[in-house]
This record gives C-alpha cells, structure tokens and sequence, in this order.
C-alpha cells in the first residue's frame, strides 16, 4: 500500500488539561520516535484565530504524520497507548487521512510527502499544509502584513476549515487549510488580491528561510471536531470510531 500523511488536531477546556497537551510537546517525543512505520512526524501548537497568528492558542495542538501504509495509521490511531492519554485530556480529537498530490520544499531539510500513484479522480477535497521557517531580520516586516494577507479567509467560499500551527511561536509557522474542492483554492490562491500580494511580497522580500507546500488528497477520518461538520464530508472508507 503507499504512504499515506495523517493530520491530528487536539483540542481541551480548562487550565489543568491545556497544561498537560503543553507538556506533551516534550514528553511525546519518547514515545513517537519508536512508532513503528512512522517515517516522519511533527507536533505543533497553534495560533489564535484562523490562519497565521503570533498568539498562541493553548487549548489546540496538532500532529503531522508521515506512514508507510495506511495499516500503519489505522493500528496507531487505534490501539496506541498514546493516543488513549490524549483522549483522556481532550474534549476533541480529529484525524484526517490523506494522501499526497503534489509537495514543494523542505521541511528541517528534509522533503516528507512522496506523491502518491493512488490518488481518487472522484474525490473532490484538496487539503493543503504549507511550513516556512522566518527569517529574523524579516520577522517585523512579515508579521505587520500577516492580518492583511490572512483577512480573505474569513466567511471564504469553499473553505471548511483552516488554523495555523508551528513548532516554534513567531519563527516556523504553518497553515492546514481543508477546501471543498480545487476550485474553491484557486478562488482563493489567484483572484483575492491580499494572497497574491503576499506572494509577490515573499518573493521580493525573501521572508523565508525554508518553505515547503503541499496539496493532499484526504480519504478518511477519525474523531470529531468542534461543531464543524467535517465527519459529514462524503469520504470514502472512514474507519470506525
């Protein structure tokens, strides 16, 4: 079977269970360096709001995987110790499954999401996880355009969900962003003046001092996720609960 990205988000209410995911983007390290077929992985936490921001959000978290076959996936996400704690500290959990259409860049220099030759030519959603690593000395100048580059995701046509995510506050920042089909990221990507403003900025600027883009294909998910209808998306194959 080809490898196949998964994306978990956690969510908790209340001081004591928001400490513990904090905690947890140390201590789950031990554990997930020996997940067996696992070939890459991330926890990030995550920004206030939609799309990029400096503030952080303590009651999310989330967790990119890379696997070498979906079977890896499933038996993690069901049977793994960890995952038992993790929902025993939050309130929602949600998995989606994906795989890879297209990746551009690196990620701490390495290049994770293999295209795959698996993709459905009837499934309609496109997820789309972009990383950058900020230059210091671009910092002030990418963070006073941000709010302008990241106004056109609200109420934007076609989006399901978006957050920004990172593993270290203001320097690496990513985006996760589900859409209910390509066109509706092309709607955004090339016709809203603020995003292709941002990407003549990067270019001038040079903002980045590594930059990864990746557009997947999402087949299933595990979970539930605040009061967004996500599990009622037409994915083939979910697994059980």
């Amino acid at each position: 079977m080809p490898e196949i990205t998964s994306v978990t988000f956690f969510k908790c209410r209340g001081f004591k269970d928001q400490f513990w995911l904090f905690k947890m983007m140390r201590f789950s390290h031990a554990f997930l360096q020996e997940v067996k077929g696992q070939t890459f992985y991330k926890l990030m936490g995550s920004g206030r709001g939609i799309g990029f921001n400096p503030w952080p959000d303590f009651s999310t978290y989330a967790m990119i995987q890379v696997w070498e076959d979906e079977q890896y996936a499933h038996r993690f996400f069901e049977d793994a110790k960890l995952m038992e704690r993790y929902e025993r500290h939050t309130t929602d959990r949600w998995t989606l499954l994906m795989r890879n259409i297209t990746s551009k860049g690196r990620w701490s220099g390495n290049s994770p999401f293999a295209p795959s030759t698996n993709l459905d030519p009837h499934n309609p959603y496109i997820a789309v996880i972009t990383r950058a690593t900020i230059r210091p000395a671009r910092l002030w100048q990418f963070w006073k355009y941000v709010p302008t580059s990241q106004k056109p995701l609200t109420n934007q046509p076609g989006l399901i969900y978006t957050k920004g995510i990172g593993e270290v506050p203001v320097l690496q920042m990513a985006t996760f962003s589900l859409w209910e089909s390509e066109q509706a990221l092309k709607n955004f990507a090339y016709q809203r003046s603020e995003h292709t403003v941002a990407i003549q900025k990067t270019r001038q600027l040079d903002w980045y001092s590594e930059e990864l883009f990746s557009r997947f294909q999402p087949f299933a998910s595990y979970g539930s996720w605040e009061d967004l209808n996500q599990l009622d998306l037409q994915l083939p194959n979910n697994p059980p609960n």
